[in-house]
């Protein structure tokens, strides 16, 4: 349907697991990926399809699949491909054991380019704010500014107009600046020369990335007003107890699970 919408041809083929499960492309290799995948999606997994070879980086957890769609995304990547795509904020910050080590390995290995923090309100159907990633398998590509071991952050959680009692939309302006200052940190031709700008951007070395925790929330890389520092270590402890608990609360489940069938083997009932 986006892609009909948007005026553009592809091959779209349907399989009965979905991507996750029943890869429909398992060889192809792409020089650019875009994807809007849904957003903290539990219980998406099978025991075989967490022992796939597309978790490179390290096997997404069973109650999440964000970390699973991005390294599906990273996956299929040429040598020299870029992926970009929309993400649910918990996945910068999230500290679940899985989920926090795949991140690290991503940020080791030189892959993530740029992130984008999104103002809420922008989705017809969810309020909550996103962010955009940005992967690059090669930093340094003929042409363009060699950026190994950089990662761009850019903040524009202020930007957006209203469009209704619900929802705001990027202007074109808003959306060209953004664009803008990442063509001027990559591209050697892009006709403007990139600065760092408090309070909107900022390329952070993976030293400064260490030094943060691995967390990858561009508010605390482009120097946010304190007030707005605060807000951001909330959410970023909210995600992770919510995280936890929800791993918990799975794992509850599964001992509930095990110990009614053992009553019932033995003729009782729980």
């Amino acid at each position: 349907m986006n892609l009909a919408i948007h005026g553009l041809a592809g091959e779209i083929r349907y399989t009965q697991g979905g991507s996750l499960l029943d890869d429909a492309f398992p060889s192809l290799k792409a020089d650019f990926v875009m994807a809007n995948p849904p957003f903290n999606q539990r219980e998406w997994a099978t025991p075989a399809i967490l022992e796939d070879v597309r978790w490179s980086h390290g096997t997404p957890p069973e109650n999440n699949a964000n970390y699973a769609w991005i390294q599906h995304f990273l996956h299929h990547l040429a040598p020299d491909g870029r992926a970009g795509f929309v993400m649910a904020n918990g996945s910068l910050t999230t500290m679940t054991v899985a989920e926090r080590a795949i991140r690290e390995n991503l940020v080791r290995a030189d892959l993530v380019d740029c992130v984008v923090a999104l103002p809420p309100q922008l989705f017809y159907t969810t309020g909550i704010p996103v962010s955009l990633w940005f992967l690059d398998r090669d930093k340094a590509s003929s042409g363009e500014r060699d950026r190994r071991g950089e990662t761009l952050f850019i903040d524009a959680r202020q930007m957006g107009r209203k469009i209704s009692r619900t929802q705001i939309e990027l202007t074109d302006e808003e959306i060209l600046h953004i664009a803008g200052t990442y063509h001027a940190w990559r591209s050697e031709n892009s006709g403007q020369e990139y600065a760092d700008t408090p309070g909107f951007c900022r390329s952070a070395t993976l030293d400064e990335l260490v030094a943060a925790g691995m967390s990858l929330s561009p508010g605390r890389f482009v120097g946010a007003p304190e007030s707005e520092e605060d807000e951001i270590a909330f959410e970023e402890r909210m995600a992770s107890l919510i995280d936890r608990l929800a791993d918990e609360i799975a794992e509850g489940d599964e001992l509930t699970q095990r110990v009614s069938e053992g009553l019932a083997r033995l003729g009782y009932e729980l």
